[in-house]
């Protein structure tokens, strides 16, 4: 359900869902791959929705799930937030908690500046 690239040289982890909805559906499975990769040692993410149309609040909770997992042993950004779910993103005042950017080489460098 995720592609995962490791950007060169850094420790950040680009994670992209592979899906056009972000849902209830599969929210679940999502929350529990990047789980899986947090408990591998992967602490720099990047959540990369540009291929993402659509989320429902069963994928803003996985993503907290998932910030909540990564605790103080990393970092979590999203990029690539656009139409409904930048919108989702702003009603629910989750472009608050997780740092945006437009695409995930913005997002990749500004995790860089902070290591």
């Amino acid at each position: 359900m995720i592609k995962i690239k490791h950007v060169a040289d850094s420790q950040i982890c680009v994670i992209d869902p592979i899906t056009d909805r972000l849902t209830a559906a599969n929210a679940t499975s999502f929350k529990d791959e990047v789980w899986q990769l947090i408990d591998k040692g992967e602490y720099r993410l990047v959540i990369d929705l540009t291929g993402v149309a659509f989320v429902d609040s069963s994928a803003i909770g996985a993503l907290v799930g998932i910030l909540k997992r990564l605790g103080n042993r990393g970092e979590i950004v999203v990029c690539g937030l656009s139409g409904s779910v930048d919108k989702m993103f702003r009603i629910t005042r989750m472009d608050r908690v997780f740092p945006t950017y437009p695409n995930s080489a913005e997002a990749a460098a500004a995790l860089s500046e902070r290591l």
